[in-house]
């Protein structure tokens, strides 16, 4: 117990005075981490190699609409994330079960494994080592008969549209399967129960949104603590730990290595896991005001079923109104003044879960975080640089180019 508020005294006392917008989340043996303007993924391969893999964000520029308006934003960003967290989670799944031995000995011996010790060694090769990609192989086909030649060659698609075409489908059923656990889980699961215990929603509105949102948090901290056992997930609660140290190391103006970053404690105050608890407990506020007896006695809707079916209905339509406030209160607010003591309490329960969510790290999950954080950054200065040199530009550079075709 006392490890543990040392690292939550620490998390708010630590904090550095560097805050950064950058992200991240713990995938199968890698971490991804989302900046401005890019996202990667860094996945330890079987082999003990770090594979890199960077994407453009579709809304790194475009900052103005009404997908950016309060409330709506917090929607915006909530799907954006489940459909990036999908997308890298494949990515992490690609690479983290290749099989050993699948590259031919002449791709192993013109790209070695990563190595921390000789690759991160020299200050001056820093960027380089953490930069790296490994390539694909590319094999060369049979050399083909004169009248193969002669015929038009088909169009080939890319690897990437392969995979990409391939993807869809899996990564679609995947996030429809994962919504509906959630909603069964969070939602369906708490609903039935406290209609046992309470009765009919009608009969005491009040008691009954408490006694469902606190079976919500329980099923939820139930669901943390039970997949915190399995391995696999020990492993990707340690990379969320590694994620938050290599944050923490930044802020404070650090050079990125294992040794800077292990020495930070493995919460963090602008860590997701504040926004979902911020979301069950703004839940049970919104539930409560919602007019549904209103509903109940207009559609006149039975006792029984139906009334439970209603209930559960307009819980689920409601969630994009809860992710926004929460939104609102957990990053806009409380990111923008990490300062006040009422930040702290409303953090306090979100600092208390990530004691489920992570996990002391090793040396190297935090290489890995290091190299995903790496080029986050790398594209986040190169987009100041030419930010810098094009307001420096002469003034006939705002003049209309010529027309191409």
């Amino acid at each position: 117990m006392a490890e543990q508020k040392s690292d939550l005294s620490r998390a708010f006392s630590e904090d550095g005075a560097l805050k950064t917008h950058v992200g991240g989340q713990a995938l199968i043996e890698g971490i991804m981490m989302r900046g401005k303007y890019n996202w990667s993924v860094a996945v330890r391969e079987p082999d003990g190699g770090i594979y890199v893999e960077e994407h453009d964000l579709a809304s790194g520029r475009k900052k103005n609409g009404w997908m950016y308006w309060p409330l709506v934003r917090g929607c915006r960003a909530m799907l954006e994330s489940l459909v990036l967290g999908y997308k890298a989670l494949e990515i992490a799944a690609l690479h983290a079960f290749a099989e050993e031995g699948e590259d031919e000995p002449a791709a192993a011996e013109e790209e070695r494994a990563f190595s921390w010790k000789e690759d991160f060694g020299r200050p001056d090769t820093m960027i380089d080592a953490l930069g790296a990609q490994r390539s694909l192989e590319v094999v060369s086909e049979p050399e083909s008969s004169p009248e193969s030649q002669s015929r038009p060659e088909p169009a080939k698609k890319s690897f990437m549209d392969e995979e990409v075409e391939f993807g869809k489908k899996e990564m679609a059923v995947s996030m429809v399967l994962g919504l509906v656990l959630g909603v069964v889980l969070f939602i369906v699961a708490p609903a039935f129960i406290t209609n046992l215990i309470v009765g009919e929603y009608d009969q005491n509105t009040v008691l009954w949104n408490i006694v469902d949102g606190l079976l919500r948090v329980g099923v939820f901290v139930f669901y943390l603590w039970l997949i915190g056992r399995m391995q696999e997930i020990k492993r990707m609660f340690g990379y969320h730990g590694a994620e938050h140290k290599t944050i923490h190391c930044y802020e404070h103006g650090l050079p990125l290595t294992p040794e800077n970053a292990r020495s930070f404690p493995r919460l963090h105050v602008r860590c997701g896991t504040a926004f979902l608890i911020m979301v069950m407990v703004i839940a049970i506020f919104v539930y409560t005001v919602t007019p549904i007896n209103g509903l109940i006695e207009l559609w006149g809707v039975p006792d029984g079923a139906p009334k439970l079916a209603l209930v559960i209905l307009v819980r689920i339509l409601l969630m994009p109104v809860i992710a926004g406030i929460s939104y609102e209160i957990t990053v806009k607010w409380a990111g923008s003044n990490p300062d006040n003591p009422l930040v702290k309490v409303v953090l306090w329960p979100g600092m208390q879960m990530q004691y489920l969510t992570t996990n002391e790290p090793d040396d190297g999950q935090i290489e890995c975080a290091i190299a995903a954080m790496q080029k986050v950054l790398e594209r986040e200065e190169a987009e100041e640089a030419g930010e810098k040199a094009a307001a420096g530009a002469p003034d006939n550079a705002d003049e209309p180019a010529t027309a191409t075709a």
